[in-house]
C-alpha cells in the first residue's frame, strides 16, 4: 500500500492551533501549450511543480516499486457535472430531482466493460492489481512497468530536505480508454512502508480547563484583573452546551428528526457511545435513542503513529455530541477511515455516496491548499458530485489557522472545502448571554496577552496571533457560479489576474476555543488510568457539525426532503434575516473585545500553578469579517430565521 499526502483534524484548539502537514507541495497543472502525446490522453495535474528541473536529482531506478490507483472517470463524467449542478440550483427545473445510488451507478458509474479495458491494459504494463471497486483499480508494480502505462518517466526530486520520485512528464493513459480515466494518484509520492494495526492506541493525555468560567457570555468579571479596550473582560466561558447553541442559531422546536448525518474522520474511538451517552445525560442534552448512533469502521487501521490515531478520538467525540446537541432526534453514523491519508479518506466518503447512508456530511479534517494536487482534487470533486446528484452535501472545516501566512509562510486557502462541490465553514466567537439570548458574533481570531508578574498589566498587548478561521481565494478552483454577484472582486481577484476564483468559507458558526462548545471524553490521566472528563474546545472543526445539526433541523423543517449540495441554496438567502451577518467590530467600530482565560500550566491541575491571559477576539491574521460576503464567515451564520426559511410555501395558510 502507497500513502497520498495526510490529512490533519481541523481544529480541536484547546490551547494553540494545531500544526499543519510540514512541506506544502505547490500546486500547478500541466502547461496549456504541452503537447499531447501521439494516442495518449494526459491525466492533467499529476505531474507537481516541485518537480522541477533544479530539484531532479536524475531518474528513479527501474526496480523501485511503486503503489498507485487509478481512478475511473465513468461513462459520461461530464454529464454528472452537468446534473449535479442542475440538480442542486433551486433556479433550475431539474432542482431535487435526486436520483438513487442505482441509478446514479447506472447513469454515470463506470460500466464492466470500462474496468476490463482499464485492468487489461494495467496488467499488460506489467502492474499487478490489488484491488478493484466501482471507482478506482489499485495496482502495484516496478518503476519500469509504471513508466510504461502512464507514458512519462520517474524522477527523484529533492523537496523540503527529502527526496521523492515524481513523473517528469504529465502521466497519461491510452487514447484508446475514450476517457475512462479520471485521474491517477501516487506517482507523485515516495513509498512508505505500511504498518498494519490490530489495535488502536489509549487516548491521549487529559486536558483541562482551569477556570474561573463565566456560565454564559459576560456572566463573571474580576474587576481586579487590568483593563482592555477601556472595560474589564469577563471570564471565558466554562463551554457552550446545546440548548445555548440551538438558542443560537434559530433551532426552534425542531430536532432533526428523520434526518440522518454522517461524521467521517479518521479511526474510532473506542469509549464514543459510553462518552457521547454520559455526556448528554451530564448536561441536558436528549438521551440516545437504540441505535441512533452507530458506526461503520474499516477490517483494519493502519498508521496509527504517523497520523496520531488517538488524537482523532477528541475529533469523533467532538463531531458527534455538537451534531446531537444541536439536532437530538437526527441519526448519527460515524464513518472512520482506516488512516489520515487521501485513499482511506476517500474510501470513506464513498462508503457514504454508495450507501446513501446520510444526506449530510460532516468533514472535520484537511489541508492547506498548497498540499493538494489537481489529481488528488478530481478524485474528491467526482465523490461530492455524485453526492450532489443523490441529494447529499459535505460540509468541511475552513481550517484554524487563519490565511496560513503564519504556519506556512503563504497566503492560502484550505482543502477540501476550496472545492466548488463542497461547503466550507467558516468561524466565529459567539457570545450567548443571559436566558440564552443571542448577543453577537464576531469573526473567529485571536491574540493573546499574558498577565503580566505584578498583575497591573497585560504583556505586549493584544499580542501575538495565535488561532483563527481558515478563508481565503483558491488558487486551484476558479469562481463557481453561485458565488457570483455576492463575493466581491476585491477577494474573487485576490490572487491577481483577471479570472475571479473560488472563496472560502461559504457559512459560518461558532468555532472560537475561547467561545467554545463542552465536550465530554476518556482520556489517560498521570497515574495511567482512563477517565471521562470534560473540557472547551474550539475550532472550525466545531463549527462543521454545527453547521451539519443546523442543516439536519432545517431539512426536518423542509418536511425531510433533502437539501442535497447546499451551496446554491445558501448563497440564495444572501442578505436575508437568514443570517446573522458578522462582523469584526459588532459592537460598533474601534470597540475592541476580549475575554480572561485561565489554563493550568500543565494542562491538567494547579500543580505547576496556572497562566492568566486575555484573549482578543475578531483579529483574524488579514482576514476581515465585513458587512456582508467576507472570508472568514462567508455569507454569515444561521439567524433566528435561518431554519425556518425552509419551511415549504403555506397552502391553506399552513405549511
Amino acid at each position: 500500500m502507497r500513502f497520498e499526502r495526510k490529512r490533519t483534524r481541523v481544529g480541536l484548539v484547546a490551547a494553540a492551533a494545531l500544526p499543519l502537514v510540514a512541506g506544502a507541495l505547490a500546486l500547478g497543472t500541466q502547461s496549456a501549450t504541452a503537447d499531447q502525446p501521439s494516442g495518449r490522453q494526459l491525466l492533467s495535474g499529476t505531474k507537481p511543480q516541485w518537480a522541477t528541473t533544479q530539484a531532479d536529482k536524475g531518474a528513479t531506478a527501474n526496480t523501485g516499486k511503486v503503489s498507485v490507483r487509478v481512478y475511473l472517470a465513468g461513462r459520461d463524467a461530464k454529464g454528472l457535472a452537468a446534473y449535479a449542478k442542475s440538480v442542486s440550483d433551486p433556479n433550475s427545473a431539474d432542482y431535487g430531482h435526486y436520483l438513487t445510488t442505482a441509478q446514479t451507478q447506472a447513469r454515470y458509474g463506470a460500466t464492466k466493460a470500462q474496468i476490463a479495458e482499464v485492468t487489461d491494459w494495467l496488467k499488460s504494463s506489467g502492474l499487478k492489481v490489488t484491488a478493484t471497486s466501482q471507482h478506482y483499480i489499485a495496482v502495484t508494480g516496478d518503476v519500469a512497468a509504471a513508466e510504461k502505462a502512464f507514458g512519462t518517466q520517474l524522477h527523484n526530486y529533492s523537496k523540503a530536505g527529502h527526496t521523492y520520485h515524481a513523473p517528469a512528464t504529465t502521466a497519461s493513459a491510452p487514447a484508446s480508454l475514450k476517457g475512462a480515466v479520471l485521474t491517477v494518484t501516487g506517482l507523485d509520492n515516495a513509498p512508505k512502508k505500511s504498518s498494519h494495526d490490530d489495535t488502536l492506541p489509549p487516548p491521549d493525555a487529559v486536558f483541562k480547563n482551569a477556570g474561573p468560567f463565566s456560565t454564559y457570555y459576560g456572566s463573571n468579571t474580576n474587576n481586579k484583573l487590568p483593563n482592555a479596550y477601556g472595560t474589564k473582560a469577563p471570564y471565558a466561558i466554562k463551554g457552550y452546551t446545546g440548548e445555548q447553541l440551538r438558542a443560537a442559531y434559530g433551532a426552534g422546536k425542531y430536532t432533526g428528526k428523520g434526518v440522518t448525518v454522517a461524521i467521517t474522520d479518521a479511526y474510532a474511538s473506542p469509549t464514543i457511545a459510553a462518552d457521547a451517552s454520559q455526556y448528554a445525560k451530564r448536561n441536558g442534552d436528549q438521551k440516545y435513542k437504540k441505535g441512533q448512533l452507530s458506526q461503520v469502521l474499516p477490517s483494519e487501521f493502519t498508521n496509527t503513529d504517523e497520523c496520531g490515531a488517538s488524537g482523532w478520538y477528541g475529533e469523533e467525540t467532538l463531531d458527534v455530541e455538537a451534531v446531537h446537541a444541536v439536532a437530538p432526534d437526527a441519526n448519527i453514523v460515524y464513518l472512520g477511515a482506516a488512516s489520515c491519508y487521501d485513499d482511506d479518506l476517500l474510501d470513506t466518503l464513498n462508503k457514504v455516496v454508495d450507501g446513501h447512508l446520510a444526506d449530510i456530511v460532516s468533514n472535520s479534517w484537511g489541508d492547506v491548499e498548497a498540499n493538494e494536487t489537481p489529481d488528488v482534487a478530481a478524485a474528491y470533486d467526482q465523490v461530492f458530485q455524485q453526492g450532489a446528484v443523490e441529494g447529499i452535501g459535505f460540509y468541511f472545516s475552513s481550517g484554524d489557522n487563519g490565511d496560513n501566512v503564519a504556519s506556512t509562510g503563504v497566503k492560502q486557502a484550505d482543502t477540501p472545502g476550496n472545492s466548488d462541490w463542497a461547503t466550507s465553514v467558516g468561524g466565529t466567537s459567539l457570545a450567548v448571554g443571559k436566558n440564552d439570548k443571542y448577543k453577537w458574533e464576531t469573526g473567529w481570531g485571536t491574540e493573546r496577552a499574558p498577565l503580566s508578574a505584578d498583575g497591573k498589566s497585560w504583556v505586549g498587548f493584544p499580542g501575538p496571533y495565535t488561532s483563527g478561521a481558515g478563508g481565503g481565494t483558491s488558487k486551484l478552483y476558479a469562481q463557481p457560479y453561485y458565488q457570483r454577484g455576492v463575493v466581491p472582486d476585491s477577494l474573487a481577484l485576490a490572487n491577481g489576474g483577471t479570472v475571479k476564483q473560488r472563496v472560502e468559507p461559504d457559512i459560518a458558526a461558532v468555532a472560537d476555543p475561547n467561545t467554545g462548545f463542552l465536550v465530554g471524553q476518556t482520556q489517560t490521566f498521570p497515574d495511567g488510568s482512563l477517565q471521562y472528563s470534560e473540557y472547551r474546545i474550539g475550532g472550525t472543526s466545531l463549527a462543521a457539525p454545527v453547521i451539519a445539526g443546523v442543516q439536519a433541523l432545517s431539512q426536518q423543517a423542509r418536511n425531510g426532503i433533502a437539501i442535497g449540495f447546499a451551496n446554491p441554496l445558501i448563497y440564495n438567502k444572501y442578505g436575508t434575516s437568514a443570517y446573522h451577518d458578522v462582523t469584526d467590530h459588532p459592537l460598533g467600530q474601534g470597540q475592541g473585545l476580549a475575554v480572561v482565560r485561565v489554563d493550568f500550566a500543565n494542562a491538567f491541575d494547579a500543580s505547576d500553578g496556572t497562566i492568566t491571559s486575555l484573549r482578543t477576539l475578531g483579529a483574524d491574521a488579514s482576514l476581515h469579517a465585513t458587512v456582508g460576503y467576507d472570508d472568514v464567515t462567508g455569507v454569515g451564520t444561521p439567524g433566528a430565521d435561518y431554519v425556518k426559511s425552509y419551511l415549504p410555501p403555506k397552502k391553506n395558510g399552513k405549511h
